[in-house]
């Protein structure tokens, strides 16, 4: 049965305010570490874009893997896809469930204290323990060089079945800030604000060809696009 043939059950990320599958503790510490990964600055960090209940809604189960193309509801998984991905949602849960066990043993050997009573500048020590590397830089452009802020947006997919959890965390949190506010994140578009993006005004007019893109191109790319000047320019030695 093909996902055309799918059920589609009536339900949304924001039927409930708060977890469905963290547990309160659980849900605080994710809120906070995503909070460190995407702080909140002069713009909205993780914790307005509420990443956290994209991930909770992510672990929750297959009820919120696939939106209706229309943006009202989700689709029913069935047979052995539902099975594929019940595997790998089983997954992630251990490895989240180990990372906060981890983050609120490392934040007791250090100081005393669960990770929810650090400080900013504590729960970073933790974060970059757990990582296995510094915190990175801040970036700013006018002390980059041209194209070090990385690749125009594209098509750059990471296999997230083969991460640990940490850079799981990393990806969840930005996929969390950026994705369509359908999957429980980007509260508000805030995720889409800060980056200058109006993005589309429902799912459903990114199927009906009522919404495009197009202004966000390079006009004259052609066929391979990585190929074009315009491109090849954010391409680090």
């Amino acid at each position: 049965m093909g996902q055309a043939e799918w059920t589609t059950v009536p339900i949304s990320t924001r039927d409930v305010d708060g977890p469905v599958y963290f547990d309160e503790h659980e849900w605080d510490v994710i809120e906070a570490a995503t909070a460190r990964i995407i702080p909140t600055d002069h713009h909205p960090g993780a914790r307005e874009a509420k990443v956290v209940r994209f991930i909770d809604r992510m672990l929750a189960g297959t009820q919120f893997v696939f939106p209706a193309a229309d943006g009202i509801g989700f689709l029913r998984m069935e047979g052995r896809e539902e099975e594929a991905w019940q595997e790998r949602i089983a997954t992630r849960r251990e490895l989240y469930a180990d990372g906060i066990r981890s983050l609120d043993r490392i934040a007791g050997d250090r100081f005393g204290s669960d990770f929810l009573g650090l400080d900013d500048a504590q729960q970073d020590e933790v974060l970059e323990e757990i990582s296995g590397a510094p915190k990175p830089e801040r970036f700013t452009f006018e002390t980059a060089e041209d194209g070090a802020g990385g690749a125009p947006a594209g098509n750059q997919p990471v296999n997230e079945d083969f991460l640990t959890f940490f850079p799981l965390l990393v990806l969840n949190t930005r996929q969390g800030f950026y994705a369509d506010p359908v999957y429980g994140g980007n509260e508000n578009r805030v995720g889409w604000a800060v980056i200058g993006f109006d993005g589309p005004p429902s799912l459903a007019s990114t199927m009906d060809a009522s919404y495009t893109t197009r202004k966000y191109m390079i006009p004259d790319a052609e066929w391979p696009y990585e190929r074009h000047p315009e491109v090849l320019r954010y391409r680090r030695p």
